[in-house]
C-alpha cells in the first residue's frame, strides 16, 4: 500500500458521447459525467462530490434519474454491457444493484429509463440485436424482452409518465408503443416512418407525444397515431397535418435538427439546430403548441473564432423539479443553464444561456503547467485554447489567452540538437539542467545555459512518454510503452517496475520524494510510494475516461494535477493514509500583488476622479427630479383620493342594492328549500311504503310456490312407491298361481306332457313376464314424463324467483342510492344553513357599519351645512373684494407692460445665450481635438523617455562592465578576453554597419518633430489665450445684466410692500361684523401662508443662481426670471 493517499477535490469538464448526459438531482444539485466519474455538482455553494465509475470501463453510454430523484442508473461497457444503480440519498451514493442481459449476448446499453413509480427499468441494447429488456430492478429480474427493431439505431426509450406498462421506442424510421401483457412486451400501435429519423421524443399526457426528427419537426401523436406536426423554424400558432412533400423535399443539412426535449408544465422546450432552444407553450385552441421564446447560446471568449460556441449542438435538456431554471448540455463539452423566469420577463431582449460553472476545453489537453507564487494553472489544448484555473478557489479567474493562433513569439532561443519527436520535458530545481524524452527511446540530459547535451540514456525498445526528477535533481523516472516505470541514474536504468497490462502515459513526483503518481492509457492514477518497494504495489484510483496526457504536483504537496484526452482537467488531494495533508518542509504563502504600470494607475485614478464627479453631478440631477415628480404624485394623490372617494359612494349604493337583492335571495331559497325537502321527504315514504308492499307480495308468492313443489314431490314419491309395491305384489301372485298349476299339470301329466307342459309353461312365463315388463316400462315413462313436467314447471317457478330477487336486490340497491342521495341532501342543507348563518352574520355586521356610517354622514351633513353658512358669509365678503380687485387690476396693467418688456428682453438674453453655447461648443470640440493630439504626443515623449531610460541602463551596464575591465589593466590577456566579451555583448554586427548612417538620420527626425510639436503647441497656446479672453469678457457682461436685474427686481418688492399696506388698509375700513373679520383673518393667514412657502422657493432658486451662475450663467439669468414671475405671483395671490 502506498504511503500516500490521492482524493478526488475537484473535476473541470464533461464527458461527450453519453446519453442523457445532464440531470437534475433536487432544484439545486445537478448529475454530469466527467471522465471515469459522475459528478454532483452544488450551483450555489459551487461544490463537487463525486460518483466513481466500474474499474477498466471502456466506455460509458448512457444515464438515467429516477422520477423520485433517488436512483441514478449508468451504463457501462466493460467485459459485458452492465447498469449500475446508485443511490443518491446515500451520502457516499452507495451502490445497490448491477444488471445485466442475463444469458443474451449484450455489448451496450444505448438508453434507459425508469418508471413513475421507480420500481421498473428499461434499457435498450445495441446492435445488431436491438433488445429492449425490461426489470423489476430491485429483484434483480428480468420481466420481459423484445426486438425492437432490426436496423437501428434506436435514440430514446421511455415510460409513460402515468403508466409503468407503456412503452415508447423511437429511432430511424422507427415509432413504436408497447405493453407489457400476460409476461410480454406486445406493440399497440403500427405506424409506418420510413422518412423520419427521429431523435427525440417527450410524453406530455398519458396518451400524447411530441417527437423531434432531424429535418426540424415536431410530430405530436395522439394514442400511438400521428395527428399533426410543427416547424421549429417558425411559429405556428396551430398544428398542421404532415405534409409529406415538404418534409420529402427539404434537405437535412439545411434544417435544424432536434436533438433534446425536455416537458414542464406550461409546454415542453426543444433545440432548434446549432446553438439555439426554443420554448412552446400550450394554446386554448385545440391543445396545440405555440412557440413563445428563443434562447441562444452566447459567443464563448475563450475561442479564437468566439461565434464557434454558437455552432454547438445541444445533447441534452433538463428542467428543475420546480422548473425554475433549464440546463443544457452540448456536443462540445459545455454546460449552459437560463432562469425560466428571467425568459418570460425579458420579452423585448433575445434571452441567452450562462455557463453553469465555467467554460470547458472542448478538445484534448496536451499540455498542463503550473504557477509558483499563485494557485494558478494553464492548459492547452487542440480547441486552440489556452485556460488559467485556479486550483484553490476552483475558478477560472480569466477568460481569453490564445491570441497568436498559429504565431510563435520566441523570447530567449536556445537550439538543442535533436531530430525525434520529444515527449516530455522535466526541468531541474535550479533551472540549470533540462532532462527530455522522446519516441526514439533516448533520454537526455541539457545543460540549459551551454545548450550541450551532458548523459544520455537510449532503449530503442520503448518510446517514452513522460518523465520527471527527483527533488534531488540525481534521479529520472521514465514511462513509456514497454508498460513499465523506470528509474534512471547516472545514464544507467537502476529498477524497472512493471505496470501488468496498463501502458503508463505520463509521471509526477511529489517535492518531498515519498511517492510517485503515474497515468495509464485506461485513464486511472496510481500512486507508488518510493523508493520503489521490490513486489509490485500501489494504489489504482478511477480518474479519466481516455488516456492521461499529462500530470504534476503542486509546489506545497497538496494537489495532484491530471488532464486527459476527454479534455478534463482533475484536481487530486494528496493526504496520508489517516486523511491528514502532507506535512510541508516550509510554509508557503502564494503572492497577492499584480503586475501594472505607473501610466495605467494614473489612468484608473483619473477615471475614478471623473466618475465621483459624475456621480456628484447625477445625485443633484436625481433630488431635482425627484422634488418635480414628489409634487406631481402629490397632484396625482389628490386626483386619486377624489376618484376612489366618488367610487366609495357609488360602491356603497352597489352595496346596498345587494344587500336587498341577497335578503330576497334568501327568503326565496328558504322557501324552495323547505319544499324540496317536504316533496323529497314524502317520495321518500311513497317508495318505502311501494317497495315493502311489493316485496311482502313476492315473498309470499315464493313461499307458496316453494310448499307447492315440496307437496308436488311428496305426492309423486308416494305414487312411485305405490307403483312398485304394486308390481312386486302382482308378480308375486302370478308366480304362485302358475306355480299351483305346474304342480297339478305335473301331477296329472307324465313325464312327457310335463316337459312339453313346462315348455309351454316356461314360454307363457316368458310372455307374462315380457307383458308385465312392457306395462312396467309404459307405466315408468308416463310417470317420467309427468315428473319431467314437473321439474320444468319447477325450473320456472325458480327461474320466477330468480327474477324476483334480482328485482328485490335492485330495489334494495335503489333504497341504498336514495339514502346516500338523502345523505348528500342533508350534508347540502348543512352546508347552505352554514353559508345562511355566514351571511345573515355579514348582514350583521354591514348593519353595524351602515349605522356608523349613518352617524358619520348626518355628522358630516353637519359640516356641510356650517361649511354652508360661512360660505354664504365669504360670498358677502367676496363682493366686497371684488370692487377692490377691479380697481388694483387697473393699476397693474401698466405694470404688466412693464413685465412684457422685460420678458422680450429675457428672450432676446436667451437667444444670445444659445449663440453662445454653440460657440463654446465648436471651441469644446477644438480643445478636444487639441487634447488627442497632445495626449499622442505625450505618448510619443513617454516613449522617447523610455527610450532614454532604457539607453541610460545600458550605459550604467556598459560602466559598471567596463570598471569590471579596468580590474584587469594590469594582465593584458584577461583584459583582451573581458574586451572582447564586452564588444560580444553589446555590439552587433547590424549595429555596426548602419550606426553610422541611422544617427544622423535620427537626429534630424527628432529634431523636425521637436519644431513641428513646439509649433503646435504654441498655436494651442494662443487659441487657448483668446478663448479666455473671449469668455472672461461674457462673464462680464452677463454679470452686469445680473446687477441691472436685481436692481429692478428690488424696485417691484418696494412697489409690492407699498400695495400691500393699501391693501390692510382697505380691510380694517372694511370689515366690521365678527364673523366677516373670523373670514378675513382666515383668508389673510392663507394667504401669508402661500407667500412664505413663494418666499422659500425664491430663497432656494437663489441658492441655486448663486451656485450655477459662475458655471452656467444662462441657467442664472433664467432663475431671476423665475424670481420676477413669482414675485408678481405673490401679488396676484394677494389681490
Amino acid at each position: 500500500m502506498a504511503a500516500v493517499v490521492a482524493q478526488s477535490h475537484h473535476i473541470f469538464g464533461l464527458r461527450t458521447g453519453v446519453n442523457n448526459n445532464l440531470l437534475f438531482f433536487d432544484e439545486h444539485t445537478v448529475v454530469f459525467p466527467c471522465g471515469n466519474n459522475c459528478v454532483r455538482y452544488d450551483l450555489d455553494q459551487a461544490c463537487q462530490s463525486f460518483i466513481p465509475g466500474t474499474e477498466r470501463s471502456q466506455s460509458m453510454q448512457a444515464m438515467a434519474i429516477s422520477a423520485n430523484r433517488r436512483y441514478l442508473a449508468v451504463a457501462e461497457h466493460k467485459e459485458k454491457a452492465t447498469i449500475t444503480i446508485y443511490d443518491l440519498q446515500h451520502e457516499q451514493s452507495r451502490r445497490r444493484k448491477v444488471l445485466t442481459g442475463g444469458e443474451l449476448p449484450v455489448r451496450e446499453f444505448v438508453c434507459m429509463a425508469f418508471s413513475p413509480d421507480s420500481k421498473y427499468l428499461i434499457g435498450q441494447a445495441g446492435g445488431p440485436e436491438w433488445t429492449l429488456f425490461y426489470w423489476v430492478w430491485e429483484k434483480h429480474k428480468i420481466m420481459a424482452t423484445v426486438k425492437t427493431t432490426s436496423t437501428g439505431p434506436i435514440h430514446q426509450v421511455s415510460f409513460s409518465p402515468q403508466d409503468n406498462m407503456q412503452i415508447c421506442v423511437s429511432g430511424n424510421g422507427l415509432f413504436k408503443i408497447f405493453r407489457y401483457t400476460e409476461g410480454a412486451l406486445k406493440q399497440t400501435n403500427s405506424v409506418k416512418m420510413e422518412q423520419h429519423n427521429i431523435l427525440s421524443h417527450a410524453w406530455m399526457s398519458k396518451e400524447r407525444i411530441i417527437a423531434g426528427t432531424e429535418t426540424g419537426r415536431l410530430l405530436v401523436f395522439e394514442s400511438g397515431d400521428q395527428r399533426g406536426s410543427l416547424s421549429v423554424t417558425s411559429k405556428p400558432s396551430t398544428q398542421e397535418p404532415e405534409r409529406k412533400s415538404e418534409d420529402t423535399s427539404s434537405s437535412p443539412a439545411l434544417l435544424p435538427r432536434v436533438t433534446a426535449i425536455s416537458p414542464y408544465s406550461k409546454g415542453f422546450a426543444c433545440s432548434a439546430g446549432p446553438g439555439t432552444v426554443c420554448l412552446f407553450e400550450k394554446t386554448e385552441e385545440k391543445d396545440s403548441y405555440k412557440k413563445t421564446r428563443e434562447i441562444k447560446i452566447p459567443p464563448d471568449p475563450c475561442f479564437n473564432d468566439p461565434t464557434q460556441a454558437e455552432q454547438q449542438e445541444i445533447s441534452t435538456l433538463c428542467i428543475s423539479p420546480s422548473e425554475e431554471t433549464l440546463a443544457a448540455s452540448t456536443d462540445r463539452g459545455q454546460l449552459y443553464h437560463i432562469t425560466l423566469s428571467s425568459v418570460e420577463m425579458s420579452r423585448g431582449e433575445q434571452a441567452q444561456f450562462e455557463f453553469l460553472s465555467h467554460s470547458f476545453h472542448s478538445g484534448i489537453i496536451t499540455g498542463l503547467s503550473i504557477c509558483m507564487r499563485k494557485p494558478l494553472i494553464a492548459t492547452c489544448s487542440l480547441d486552440h485554447s489556452v485556460r488559467i484555473w485556479n486550483f484553490e478557489t476552483k475558478q477560472a479567474p480569466s477568460k481569453k489567452h490564445n491570441i497568436s493562433r498559429s504565431l510563435i513569439q520566441i523570447y530567449s532561443k536556445l537550439s538543442l540538437d535533436w531530430s525525434p519527436q520529444v515527449r516530455s520535458m522535466a526541468w531541474s530545481a535550479d533551472d540549470s539542467r533540462l532532462v527530455s524524452c522522446g519516441m526514439d527511446g533516448a533520454v537526455y540530459e541539457w545543460n540549459a545555459l551551454s545548450g550541450k547535451r551532458e548523459s544520455e540514456s537510449v532503449l530503442k525498445t520503448c518510446s517514452y512518454t513522460g518523465l520527471t526528477l527527483s527533488p534531488d535533481n540525481k534521479t529520472i523516472f521514465a514511462v513509456g510503452s514497454d508498460c513499465t516505470l523506470k528509474e534512471i541514474q547516472d545514464c544507467q536504468i537502476l529498477r524497472e517496475m512493471a505496470s501488468d497490462d496498463a501502458a503508463y502515459t505520463t509521471i509526477a513526483m511529489t517535492h518531498s520524494g515519498r511517492a510517485l503518481f503515474t497515468g495509464t492509457a485506461f485513464g486511472t492514477v496510481r500512486a507508488i510510494k518510493y523508493p520503489l518497494p521490490l513486489q509490485k504495489d500501489w494504489t489504482e484510483y478511477q480518474a479519466h475516461s481516455a488516456p492521461i496526457t499529462k500530470m504534476v504536483v503542486t509546489f506545497d504537496d497538496q494537489f495532484l494535477l491530471t488532464v486527459s484526452e476527454d479534455g478534463c482537467l482533475l484536481i487530486w488531494k494528496i493526504i496520508d493514509k489517516e486523511g491528514r495533508a502532507l506535512k510541508r518542509e516550509k510554509e508557503m504563502s502564494y503572492a497577492e500583488e499584480i503586475l501594472i504600470t505607473k501610466s495605467d494607475l494614473e489612468e484608473k485614478n483619473q477615471f475614478m476622479l471623473e466618475l465621483k464627479t459624475r456621480v456628484d453631478e447625477l445625485k443633484m440631477e436625481n433630488e431635482y427630479q425627484l422634488r418635480l415628480k414628489d409634487m406631481n404624485y402629490n397632484e396625482k394623490i389628490r386626483e386619486l383620493t377624489e376618484e376612489f372617494i366618488q367610487q366609495i359612494e357609488s360602491l356603497k349604493t352597489e352595496n346596498q342594492v345587494l344587500k336587498t337583492e341577497k335578503e330576497k335571495q334568501a327568503v326565496t331559497h328558504k322557501e324552495a328549500l323547505s319544499e324540496v325537502l317536504k316533496k323529497h321527504g314524502k317520495e321518500q315514504q311513497d317508495l318505502e311504503s311501494n317497495n315493502n308492499q311489493k316485496l311482502m307480495l313476492e315473498y309470499d308468492k315464493y313461499h307458496e310456490l316453494q310448499l307447492k313443489s315440496q307437496q308436488m314431490q311428496e305426492s309423486y314419491e308416494e305414487k312411485l312407491q305405490q307403483l312398485e309395491d304394486s308390481k312386486v305384489h302382482a308378480l308375486e301372485k302370478l308366480t304362485q298361481f302358475y306355480e299351483a298349476k305346474i304342480q297339478e299339470k305335473v301331477s296329472a301329466l307324465g313325464q312327457d306332457e310335463t316337459r312339453q307342459q313346462l315348455r309351454e309353461f316356461e314360454e307363457t312365463i316368458k310372455l307374462t313376464e315380457e307383458d308385465g315388463d312392457r306395462e312396467l316400462q309404459d307405466i315408468r315413462i308416463r310417470y317420467e314424463n309427468k315428473l319431467r313436467k314437473e321439474k320444468e314447471t319447477n325450473n320456472k317457478h325458480e327461474d320466477e324467483i330468480r327474477v324476483m330477487k334480482k328485482k328485490h336486490d335492485s330495489l334494495q340497491r335503489e333504497l341504498k342510492n336514495k339514502d346516500l342521495e338523502i345523505d348528500k341532501l342533508k350534508l347540502e342543507q348543512n352546508k347552505l344553513e352554514g353559508i345562511i348563518k355566514s351571511l345573515e352574520k355579514d348582514i350583521l355586521v354591514l348593519k353595524r357599519e351602515v349605522q356608523k356610517r349613518d352617524v358619520t354622514i348626518n355628522d358630516k351633513e353637519k359640516n356641510i351645512y356650517d361649511l354652508n353658512s360661512k360660505n354664504q358669509e365669504l360670498e358677502k365678503f367676496k363682493f366686497v373684494l371684488d370692487y377692490k380687485i377691479t380697481e388694483l387690476k387697473k393699476q397693474i396693467e401698466p405694470r404688466e407692460n412693464v413685465i412684457k418688456e422685460m420678458k422680450e428682453q429675457t428672450q432676446e438674453m436667451e437667444g444670445e445665450l444659445a449663440q453662445f453655447q454653440q460657440k463654446n461648443t465648436q471651441l469644446e470640440l477644438t480643445i478636444a481635438d487639441l487634447k488627442l493630439k497632445l495626449k499622442a504626443t505625450d505618448k510619443e515623449m513617454h516613449k522617447e523617455m523610455q527610450r532614454v531610460r532604457n539607453v541610460e541602463a545600458l550605459v550604467r551596464r556598459i560602466k559598471t562592465d567596463l570598471h569590471n575591465c579596468v580590474g584587469f589593466i594590469q594582465e593584458p590577456k584577461k583584459l583582451k578576453d573581458s574586451i572582447r566579451t564586452l564588444y560580444e555583448r553589446y555590439v552587433q554586427q547590424s549595429d555596426v554597419v548602419e550606426i553610422v548612417g541611422v544617427d544622423a538620420d535620427i537626429q534630424r527626425e527628432n529634431s523636425r518633430q521637436k519644431e513641428h510639436l513646439e509649433r503646435n503647441v504654441a498655436s494651442l497656446k494662443r487659441k487657448l489665450s483668446n478663448d479666455t479672453n473671449v469668455h472672461q469678457a461674457y462673464k462680464v457682461k452677463t454679470m452686469k445684466e445680473n446687477a441691472f436685474l436685481i436692481k429692478e427686481i428690488n424696485d417691484l418688492r418696494k412697489e409690492l410692500r407699498l400695495i400691500r399696506a393699501q391693501l390692510h388698509n382697505y380691510e380694517t375700513q372694511e370689515v366690521t361684523a365678527s364673523a366677516g373679520t373670523v373670514t378675513a383673518l382666515k383668508f389673510e393667514e392663507e394667504a401669508e401662508r402661500i407667500i412664505q412657502f413663494q418666499r422659500v422657493e425664491i430663497q432656494r432658486l437663489r441658492q441655486d443662481g448663486t451656485k450655477k451662475s459662475q458655471n452656467y450663467p444662462h441657467i442664472y439669468v433664467n432663475g431671476l426670471i423665475q424670481i420676477i414671475q413669482i414675485d408678481f405671483l405673490i401679488y396676484k395671490i394677494h389681490i
